[in-house]
């Protein structure tokens, strides 16, 4: 944890930050201590969430600390209570000179983003800081209910009218429980998203919803999502205080299109018709009522009492004609089929007029729909359709906001409207919603009628809304805002503060190109005119196909608009691009739809993530959800192709009157605060959904990546300077395509390079992929600087090798630490698969391990591994480098490796550098998948597929053969045979390299002398010629009949004996219960419990009669002092004494009679053997 002082405020920190992020703290605390507004860009990458929310958080903790000394100060009078530190030092920056007496004066922080998926990032990071506020997120019932009567329901003005009438009634079992279980400390004092608080409620059965409103009176800081505060209804359904409080819009490139939406509506003739078929099925239902009784009287009123509806029958009456006049007035107007009518944001008032509705007429009518609403979601039985009567309620509180008297109504209503506009037009979806739901709906809701739009074209509008409830300051800040001039402009309120931020990347992680002309030679543009011309269709498609060719694994293409990328692909399809695409990079194109939307991108992670593919390509919409929030960081990104700019569509109507609508307004305009021009604000919106897009590809400080801007209007200037800050310096213009692709295929191959760092880690993570294939996640992918991110990925590694122990991390580890990490954890790996010392290690180490560590596999691979002296040196440099000095972390080690260990592990590591070397970087990454793929799947097919390019060049044919060492035991000879083909040399294949793994382990490193002399050559090569293969599988009557323990004189030696025991309890056990066995004994090496092993080794063996035998065999691996106890046990079990602890081993026949030894008379032997084991 580093602390900071910025501002004179002290922040901690979980590393020590970038520059960029000192400057983004900086202008956050700024913006907190003047009570200025900001406007903050930083990209994708630079840590910005973090740094919000350390900045802030400290900046409220000294805030506090002021209150308490200017308490002390008022106390003491002129005394110090600290001699050495006066009090006047602590400082008013916090407080801007004020005087707040009292704790509840400290300012909350509201905390706010586009989604709740996104707020459960924040609050992910918020528990990486040191910093422990009392956190309330809010959410809606939609994700917050829990009680499945009300979750059942259809629409969700539905269930928020069930919950309210439950709640009321105190007829929710988890409502009931809300006010007890609010004061719990697992949920006051914890850090809890929306998921977590479900999970709490379902634990303690109460309601999270209610539970996150408590939460929220006692917070520090209240996490939403931002249409909670932009929209006024959802404000005042969740009782948002906002005096005083601090709001951070994150993501905040979104806020101008909620401002707007959360402020429009369209009113069409179904939700009109609906409504009053509601109202109807009322009007029947109380008129059944009346017709029950003498006379509309005290009966009526008792009942309607009752059943919850409190308004006279005339009144619902009333409502019903209020929507049959709206309906006319609507349909009055004869509309155009082509475009609509539009009018001033002022003729809403005198188009609803008609129907009745005003100012004074509108607290009468909300209560009672709100009362028709209550009772009709109320009712059981059929479902019966409100959202018209609820979306007219909220019209009214949209239109008629503000309680004005009735002299400022006039002025009320001029300010209300200032930024809409009316738009009346034709209903041309033909009602496509399903009217079937509603069995009640009449003919009427089936007809077509006119749509009454009312538009806010002014974010400022909500923006303002926000500053004159009181608020301390407000915080735009996200990864792509330019440009910030013409940003802030939209937002109509002053910000003080700005901050345009670089990047934390180097230069050669980015390449960022203009193509205005494909291979052909054609110009490439989406202009309106040319877009579909099929000259510019085909080019676009070479230059896709081009491009996947040179992108490594993921590439991301971005078209304007769903209807472009569906008719491109329709032509790429037919004139064969996509399948010269697909047959690179396979294709996955985003789905209109949300539902499949999850399994495109899944599909997409894992073709990508597949060692055996060459990655994969993702074809999405600018704007789109893959745009937006996605995580496309390392190989998921590696390009970005942007096809086109992706204007608004000119002749939609709401286009064309926000143009006019900001013409209009900069004409006007006599403020500071300058309008946009409409061609201006058009231009913006292009570039700004650009600019989301290019943000895909870099994520964070390790990656890189390269962006192609495929439009030749890309060319200019002023384009050009419409790119965010950080991309503006690396854009370049070529002359043709193919210097492009070779600018960018150098980029590739020298990215990591020209990064020693991640040239060493790279080797690193190669080598350990071979051998930890689960190591390449998103959390070891991911870059989050801080200490504690680096303990957890180590963490991450002791749970593959449990058998490491890992020293404390150096306090003072920088940003490199975690590559130290994977460089002494790669050297560790290898050290952790050293070859067994003994037949107990053997065992213990079981399938683990791969048939490649094998000393004398590696004749024909020495040529490879011949570095050059200055490679030698720099691997050297390097590796000091990544050590951060003298610094290394080093792990516990029960053995010292022996020279030729050490060697082993030199080679494999020095010719994958060499390899990487000589390789271009897409050619090193495909071969290190394969070799992933192999280790998976076993399929030597596959490796000799992908490792074939390396027979082209007479000077990667050494390559190929020292690929030699990692194949596998029973595939070496194949390979060698292949290698012999392919390049006319071997790689020195000797009969004993294709011995399994058990033997070889038994025979070579069991210590036995005797075999070691059979086996080895004076040469040093393998010699397999004295050995017979085919019987060590047998484990029968080659064995020494003169005893186990005596003389081995003319038999075979007693690393045999091991080996085929060791066969024969893998065949007779199955893997699972070999792994236990190899345990107890691993165990009983350590420990020398003879009978936790026994206890063990019976239970396993006398499972099955046949299994018998290789109890009386275990007796080998018992110890001299514990060997007549176990011939004792046998004695006890089988009855006689002939047992392997101490006569010669038992041939086929005599094994064949023990195993059909009585059962019964075997099975009572053992249950006394136990109970005896016990009493002992």
């Amino acid at each position: 944890m580093t602390s900071l002082t910025l501002n004179g405020v002290t922040v901690n920190f979980p590393f020590t930050p970038y520059d960029c992020q000192k400057d983004y703290m900086r202008k956050v605390i700024e913006c907190l201590q003047t009570k200025a507004n900001g406007v903050l860009e930083s990209p994708t990458g630079t840590g910005k969430t973090l740094c919000l929310l350390c900045s802030t958080l400290a900046w409220r903790e000294h805030f506090r600390d002021t209150i308490s000394a200017r308490k002390i100060a008022e106390r003491l009078g002129s005394e110090e209570m600290f001699p050495n530190t006066p009090l006047s030092s602590w400082g008013t920056a916090a407080t801007d000179g004020d005087t707040p007496a009292y704790y509840t004066d400290v300012p909350k922080i509201i905390y706010a983003s586009r989604t709740h998926s996104q707020l459960a990032q924040v609050i992910n990071e918020l528990k990486n800081t040191s910093y422990r506020p009392k956190v309330c997120v809010l959410g809606s019932r939609e994700q917050l209910c829990i009680n499945q009567e009300v979750m059942r329901q259809e629409s969700n003005h539905i269930k928020v009218h069930m919950c309210r009438s439950k709640v009321s009634t105190r007829s929710c079992v988890f409502y009931n429980n809300c006010e007890e279980k609010s004061i719990d400390k697992e949920l006051v004092n914890s850090i809890l998203d929306v998921e977590d608080l479900v999970k709490f409620g379902n634990k303690q059965r109460a309601c999270p919803y209610y539970l996150s409103r408590s939460l929220k009176q006692q917070a520090d800081i209240i996490f939403m999502p931002y249409n909670y505060l932009l929209d006024p209804k959802s404000r005042r359904a969740h009782n948002i205080e906002l005096n005083g409080a601090v709001i951070i819009f994150d993501e905040a490139h979104n806020v101008e299109k909620t401002c707007e939406e959360s402020t429009s509506f369209d009113l069409t003739p179904y939700d009109i018709a609906s409504a009053i078929d509601a109202v109807n099925r009322l009007l029947v239902e109380q008129a059944k009522d009346v017709s029950h009784g003498d006379s509309v009287s005290g009966d009526f009123n008792v009942d309607s009492l009752n059943s919850g509806l409190k308004i006279e029958i005339s009144d619902i009456a009333k409502i019903k004609q209020i929507l049959l006049n709206l309906e006319a007035a609507i349909d009055s107007y004869d509309v155009p089929s082509d475009k609509g009518i539009t009018k001033p944001g002022s003729f809403i008032y005198e188009l609803l007029e008609r129907a009745q509705l005003t100012y004074s007429s509108k607290t009468a009518v909300c209560e009672a729909l709100d009362q028709i609403i209550g009772h009709l979601t109320g009712q059981p039985g059929v479902f019966l359709n409100t959202s018209g009567l609820q979306k007219l309620a909220d019209i009214l509180q949209l239109v008629f906001c503000g309680e004005p008297s009735e002299k400022e109504q006039e002025l009320q209503m001029q300010s209300n409207t200032a930024h809409f506009k009316v738009h009346i037009h034709q209903d041309t979806s033909y009602n496509k919603k399903k009217q079937s739901a509603d069995v009640w709906s009449s003919s009427s809701s089936k007809k077509q009628g006119n749509v009454l739009s009312y538009w806010c074209f002014s974010p400022g509008f909500s923006m303002q809304d926000l500053v004159s409830q009181g608020v301390r300051c407000i915080i735009l800040t996200s990864g792509t805002l330019s440009p910030l001039s013409s940003f802030t402009s939209e937002m109509r309120i002053e910000f003080k503060v700005s901050l345009e931020n670089s990047h934390v990347i180097d230069r050669d992680q980015i390449f960022v190109s203009v193509i205005d002309k494909g291979p052909d030679g054609v110009h490439l543009s989406s202009a309106f005119d040319r877009r579909f011309v099929p000259e510019n269709m085909a080019s676009l498609g070479n230059t896709v196909a081009n491009l996947s060719r040179v992108v490594p694994h993921g590439l991301l293409v971005f078209f304007p608009s769903f209807p472009l990328m569906e008719k491109t692909l329709e032509f790429w399809r037919a004139k064969g691009h996509a399948d010269r695409i697909e047959t690179v990079k396979p294709i996955f194109v985003e789905p209109k739809g949300k539902g499949t939307f999850t399994e495109v991108m899944d599909g997409y992670y894992s073709k990508v993530s597949d060692p055996a593919s060459k990655g994969g390509t993702f074809f999405a919409v600018c704007r789109g959800k893959a745009s937006e929030g996605l995580d496309f960081a390392n190989t998921f990104g590696r390009g970005v192709i942007i096809t086109g700019l992706p204007f608004p569509p000119r002749m939609d109507p709401r286009v064309i009157l926000k143009m006019q609508f900001l013409d209009e307004m900069s004409r006007k305009n006599t403020s500071k605060l300058k309008y946009l021009s409409g061609q201006q604000w058009y231009r913006q919106q292009a570039f700004r959904a650009v600019n989301q897009a290019i943000g895909r590809v870099i994520r964070h400080r390790e990656d890189y990546g390269a962006i192609f801007l495929c439009d030749q209007r890309f060319k200019n200037s002023d384009a050009r300077a419409q790119l965010p800050s950080w991309v503006r310096p690396y854009v370049r213009l070529y002359d043709s395509f193919g210097n492009v692709v070779r600018e960018v295929s150098q980029f590739f191959r020298v990215a990591q390079k020209m990064r020693p760092v991640l040239e060493t880690k790279a080797v690193a993570e190669s080598c350990d992929t071979l051998r930890l294939p689960d190591m390449r996640s998103s959390g070891f992918a991911s870059c989050s600087f801080s200490q504690s991110s680096n303990t957890q990925k180590a963490k991450v590694l002791d749970a593959h090798l449990p058998s490491l122990k890992r020293r404390r991390l150096n306090e003072q580890a920088g940003a490199n630490g975690m590559a130290r990490i994977c460089i002494e954890y790669e050297c560790e790996v290898k050290e952790s698969q050293r070859r067994p010392a003994n037949l107990l290690d053997a065992l213990e180490q079981g399938d683990h391990g791969m048939g490649e560590d094998d000393d004398d596999a590696v004749v024909g691979e020495e040529k490879a591994n011949r570095l050059s002296t200055l490679s030698l040196q720099h691997d050297k440099r390097m590796d000091d480098e990544m050590r951060g000095g003298k610094r290394k972390i080093r792990l516990v080690q029960e053995q010292k490796k022996t020279r030729l260990e050490e060697n082993k592990d030199s080679r494999a590591k020095t010719f994958l550098a060499e390899m990487k070397k000589s390789l271009s970087q897409v050619t090193f990454e495909g071969i290190v998948q394969a070799l992933q793929t192999y280790k998976k799947s076993d399929n030597l097919d596959v490796l000799l597929t992908k490792t074939t390019v390396l027979s082209e060049d007479a000077n990667t044919h050494s390559l190929l053969r020292g690929l030699y060492q990692f194949v596998r035991a029973h595939h070496k000879q194949r390979f060698d045979e292949k290698c012999q083909e392919l390049t006319g040399q071997g790689c020195g294949y000797k009969p004993d390299h294709s011995l399994p793994k058990d033997k070889k382990t038994v025979l070579k490193l069991h210590g036995d002398s005797q075999a070691a002399v059979a086996l080895n050559s004076p040469s040093g090569t393998s010699n397999c010629t004295q050995l017979n293969t085919q019987q060590l599988n047998k484990g029968g009557r080659h064995l020494n009949q003169q005893g186990l323990g005596g003389p081995q004189t003319g038999s075979a030696p007693k690393s045999e004996v091991h080996a085929a025991f060791l066969a024969d309890v893998k065949k007779a056990l199955g893997a699972e219960k070999s792994a236990q066995l190899f345990q107890a004994i691993y165990s009983y090496k350590k420990t020398d419990n003879y009978e936790n092993l026994v206890t063990t080794v019976v239970s396993l063996f006398t499972e099955r009669d046949e299994d018998f035998n290789l109890l009386v065999r275990f007796g080998v691996f018992i110890r001299p002092h514990h060997k007549k106890q176990y011939k004792d046990m046998l004695d006890s079990l089988v009855g006689q004494s002939d047992s392997a602890a101490d006569v010669p081993a038992p041939s086929e026949d005599q094994q064949r009679h023990v195993s059909l030894s009585p059962t019964l008379k075997t099975q009572s032997k053992i249950s006394n053997f136990f109970s005896s084991s016990q009493r002992k």
